[in-house]
């Protein structure tokens, strides 16, 4: 089986005096043991899209197939390979962590053995151990985010959606998350959907990134080829004689920039830094610690939200 999952011309519309269409006929697939991201700002559609593929919300149109059969011909036998954690999603609050999590566990058919193995190592990789006796409302916004990846993963899924993994977590605990997801990749070989807006996580993490704009998939690649694709770079310098000048030049050529005492920094097209620099040594600006910083996925991010904003008129 070359895919875990297929989707294809999935679209959803909410009716009204204006019919709302949330997704546009969206098509894509996620391979086994891959890790693609799915991005985009706010109302792209990246939600609505995680609950068609839990079928917590029916499309209106398209096709869903998981490990090679139709979701919705096929939905209780599919959820037992499928797991979801959301940042924004959590668990009956009354109960305590551990009947929370057996009840997840008969709900996937494990066995004692299977509970006894899996459960209390994942409390404890993720810090929550001592919570087990605890009610979820007794819990931090953070350690719920974690209870809800150990819900997650202790069923062993075959493919796993991750909203907003890491959100409401420390750096710390955030980046630790992070290695888990890759090793749990590594070792049962999951294919994961992953949501973030957190770019520096998704270029390490995903395999490959999915961006959403009104609805639509408006590009799909690896998340350096996309970073690669703004030619927009920043030139930071260290200005020991003419900062005035520099920025009557980055002026003079309409180009962004931003001053930090004698540092400033210029964006600038990657085919016109040396004109830039010509400029700055005819008008005898003096300047030490170059540094050319390459585009990155969160630039891509910033660019791909500002031409979504033009294409709407400004909004």
């Amino acid at each position: 089986m070359s895919k875990v999952l297929s989707v294809r011309n999935l679209r959803k519309v909410y009716p009204g005096k204006v019919p709302f269409v949330a997704v546009e006929g969206i098509s894509f697939d996620l391979a086994p043991s891959e890790i693609l991201g799915l991005l985009g700002s706010n109302g792209a559609g990246k939600t609505t899209t995680i609950q068609m593929l839990l079928s917590t919300l029916k499309p209106t149109s398209g096709e869903i197939v998981y490990f090679g059969k139709d979701f919705f011909s096929n939905r209780s036998e599919v959820l037992k390979k499928v797991a979801f954690a959301s940042t924004y999603v959590s668990l009956p609050w009354m109960l305590t962590v551990e009947q929370n999590l057996e009840v997840f566990a008969r709900l996937y058919g494990l066995n004692k053995q299977e509970k006894k193995e899996r459960i209390d190592p994942l409390l404890e990789r993720f810090g929550i151990l001592s919570k087990k006796k605890s009610t979820v409302s007794n819990l931090s916004a953070g350690q719920i985010t974690r209870l809800m990846l150990v819900k997650a993963f202790m069923v062993r899924p075959k493919v796993a959606l991750l909203d907003e993994p890491t959100a409401s977590l420390d750096p710390d605990i955030a980046k630790d998350v992070v290695q888990f997801v890759l090793e749990q990749r590594k070792e049962h070989g999951t294919s994961i959907l992953y949501t973030s807006h957190n770019m520096a996580e998704v270029a390490e993490v995903c395999d490959r990134v999915l961006f959403m704009q009104s609805g639509k998939i408006v590009a799909d690649d690896d998340p350096e080829r996309l970073a690669r694709s703004v030619s927009s770079c920043k030139i930071q310098l260290l200005v020991g004689d003419g900062l005035k000048r520099t920025i009557a030049i980055a002026e003079k050529f309409h180009l962004p920039f931003q001053v930090d005492h004698r540092t400033i920094e210029i964006q600038v097209d990657e085919s016109k830094i040396a004109s830039l620099l010509h400029a700055l040594a005819e008008a005898g600006v003096h300047y030490t610690n170059v540094n050319i910083v390459q585009p990155t996925l969160e630039d891509y991010f910033l660019h791909m939200i500002e031409m979504g904003k033009k294409g709407r008129g400004g909004e």
